[in-house]
């Protein structure tokens, strides 16, 4: 019997993340993940995992993406942990009118959002070149593909993660190396609790007429980990209920 690969998910302690991280333990995989705040709700993912597949190490890494140093550090050990796959997860939401851009914190966003995953490639992409198999997924926002009030400065960091998902797409086809993005729509988690009041209106706007569930998009993430995807690189995959596809003016 192989050796089940090892992937990484950032943010994977809860929501979006640890949906991932279910999801790719189901598949096969051994699955580290990294967790900002969210300590507890780590041990009990990493209990559940260990009772649930005893054979495969799990692992959780206490890492703040925001912070450089630290994650330079983690990098450097990751570089020669021999990941299959990475799933960066992790996300920093930054609120506000675009004429109202709030430079720090939009960099701060930016960090996390994209620079984290450009450090993150750079340390695992040549190991996976040289083993000519590798899996790169970002999980994105719709954010970034259609304009939202107030969202401007979180859609610039995830519009710069998609432009750089593509090149790094076809700098590393021929390596047997993938990388695409999935872009949620409104997924229903612990970050959407604000829009409780607006819920039942945002909802009829949804051609599905329903928030995603964090399985939904953790079910892709799984698929583009797999042997399936293959030949699957350099995609943007909207998971939103056909939100994008719609025009967005309803006749009366």
């Amino acid at each position: 019997m192989s050796a089940a690969r090892r992937v990484l998910v950032t943010g994977g302690a809860s929501g979006v993340g640890a949906a991932i991280v279910r999801a790719l333990a189901a598949a096969g995989h051994a699955v580290d993940f990294t967790y900002r705040a969210s300590g507890e709700a780590a041990e009990a993912l990493l209990a559940e995992l260990r009772a649930a597949y005893p054979e495969r190490a799990f692992t959780g890494h206490a890492l703040d993406l925001a912070d450089k140093a630290a994650l330079d550090a983690f990098c450097a050990a990751a570089e020669e942990s021999g990941y299959h796959g990475l799933v960066h997860n992790a996300g920093q939401p930054s609120d506000a009118l675009a004429a109202m851009f709030d430079q720090d914190k939009a960099e701060t966003a930016m960090q996390v959002n994209f620079f984290a995953l450009t450090r993150l490639a750079k340390a695992l992409v040549r190991p996976m070149t040289q083993a000519r198999t590798g899996r790169i997924i970002a999980i994105g926002s719709v954010a970034a593909l259609r304009g939202n009030a107030g969202n401007a400065a979180y859609a610039a960091t995830k519009g710069a993660l998609i432009a750089y998902c593509r090149t790094l797409a076809i700098e590393t086809a021929k390596r047997g190396v993938t990388v695409n993005v999935i872009a949620p729509g409104f997924v229903d988690t612990a970050m959407m609790a604000r829009y409780a009041v607006h819920r039942a209106g945002m909802e009829r706007q949804i051609p599905a007429g329903r928030f995603a569930q964090p399985e939904d998009v953790a079910a892709l993430a799984a698929f583009l980990m797999g042997d399936g995807a293959a030949y699957i690189t350099g995609a943007v995959l909207p998971v939103d209920g056909g939100l994008t596809a719609m025009m967005g003016v309803h006749r009366p």
